[in-house]
């Protein structure tokens, strides 16, 4: 099998970390990898498949001979940079909002819309993660009865936040919390040890926040459903790793449990 060229941008961060251990589980095919980040980041090693390797500050130049680029970056860095590696050839799978709701860019979850990789133009978009988990489970349902409406309530760890400051400030609040001591945030606008934050990223004038408001538009988009009715509540949880979601659906016709059931358990990855 050929081994592809891969570059990993954002490696040093949580999401980076991640790339490297699944591209490790799974064998992936590579002939070479570099490691990208930012000019504050280069020069630290990293391992890889028991290689140590340098990590380089990422530059236009950094592209050549890649054949895919995985982004996990912030979305003005990723903007700037996924066009300069699609021009040089490199696939680029863009885990940022950079490119979600462009209309020239496949917004893609294998199990879901695999066919739209085929339309690409060098980049593709990667989902927000919560969207990710619903469409997964609600796309088998829709394909044998249409779904009209959805209500989702999410329950986001602070790992959600891509940074090891977030996961930090709950491991120091929750401690300083069990000694009776006060706390003073840094990374979130509350205490979250302990506590609920009912709003993540900033609010639209809509009333959503932007992160409901990326679970509306990217599941329409994702499922090829643009009728489909969708409101979203998304709260931040003192939970290190994993999201959690409450989805209430409701189906063209009446679907009973068991059916569901059937359904899912017949579908990869649901």
């Amino acid at each position: 099998m050929k081994g592809y060229r891969v570059a990993i941008v954002g490696a040093t961060g949580l999401v980076g970390q991640e790339f490297i251990k699944v591209l490790e589980q799974r064998n992936f095919p590579m002939e070479s990898i570099s490691l990208l980040a930012s000019d504050r980041s280069a020069g630290k090693r990293m391992f890889v498949t028991h290689q140590e390797i340098e990590v380089k500050e990422t530059v236009p130049e950094s592209f050549r001979e890649i054949d895919i680029a995985l982004f996990s970056v912030p979305a003005e860095t990723s903007k700037y940079f996924s066009p300069i590696a699609a021009q040089s050839g490199t696939v680029v799978i863009d885990n940022s909002a950079a490119f979600r709701m462009t209309p020239t860019v496949p917004l893609v979850v294998p199990e879901v819309n695999a066919e739209d990789i085929k339309w690409h133009k060098g980049i593709i978009a990667n989902p927000n993660c919560s969207t990710i988990q619903m469409v997964v489970a609600l796309y088998p349902l829709h394909k044998v009865n249409p779904i009209k409406r959805i209500i989702v309530d999410t329950y986001q760890s602070v790992s959600g936040m891509r940074s090891t400051a977030a996961i930090e400030e709950l491991t120091t609040q929750t401690k300083q919390v069990l000694d009776g001591q006060g706390t003073i945030p840094h990374v979130f606008p509350h205490q979250i040890a302990f506590n609920i934050l009912p709003e993540i990223d900033v609010f639209l004038d809509n009333g959503y926040t932007r992160e409901e408001w990326k679970m509306v538009e990217e599941t329409r988009k994702i499922m090829h459903a643009d009728d489909i009715a969708i409101s979203a509540t998304c709260a931040r949880v003192p939970v290190f790793t994993g999201h959690s979601e409450a989805v209430h659906v409701e189906f063209s016709r009446p679907m009973s449990p068991e059916d569901a059931r059937h359904i899912l358990t017949q579908t990869p990855g649901a």
